[in-house]
Order: C-alpha cells, then sequence, then structure tokens
C-alpha cells in the first residue's frame, strides 16, 4: 500500500510564507531607487520610509512569487 499524496500548498499559503522576504526585497529595492533619484534632484529616500512602503507592496511581490513557485512546485510534480 502506498501512503496518500499529501495536498499541494495553495498560493495563499506560500505568499504568507513568502511574505517576509518579500518584503524585505521590496525594502531593500526602494531604498536604492531612492539612493538613484538624487541623481535627477529628488530628496534620498530614507530607510524607515523604504521599510513603511515594503509592509503594503511586500503583499502583491509575495502573491507573485507565490504563484511563480507553485507553478515551478506543478511543473516539477507533472502537474502541468
Amino acid at each position: 500500500m502506498t501512503a496518500p499524496e499529501p495536498a499541494p500548498w495553495s498560493v495563499r499559503k506560500l505568499a504568507v510564507v513568502f511574505y517576509p522576504a518579500a518584503a524585505a526585497a521590496v525594502a531593500i529595492n526602494l531604498f536604492l531607487l531612492g539612493l538613484l533619484w538624487q541623481t535627477i534632484g529628488w530628496p534620498a529616500m530614507p530607510p524607515v520610509d523604504a521599510i513603511l512602503w515594503s509592509i503594503p507592496l511586500g503583499v502583491p511581490a509575495s502573491w507573485l512569487c507565490a504563484k511563480w513557485i507553485r507553478s515551478l512546485m506543478d511543473e516539477a510534480d507533472g502537474r502541468k
């Protein structure tokens, strides 16, 4: 007898798991973008502002990451 196959992780569950990494990546990218803004004369974005902006912007970033990872998992399992 074989054990039943476990249910695959949903995109929602993967998004929750990846949220801290996605929000951190968004914060780093926003801070670096803020540094690049100085070349056109705008003030630099402080790190605290980048972190505060990354909290809501991390949600769509983690959802996109979760969709990508879910598709890779489906491909590896032969479901796609």
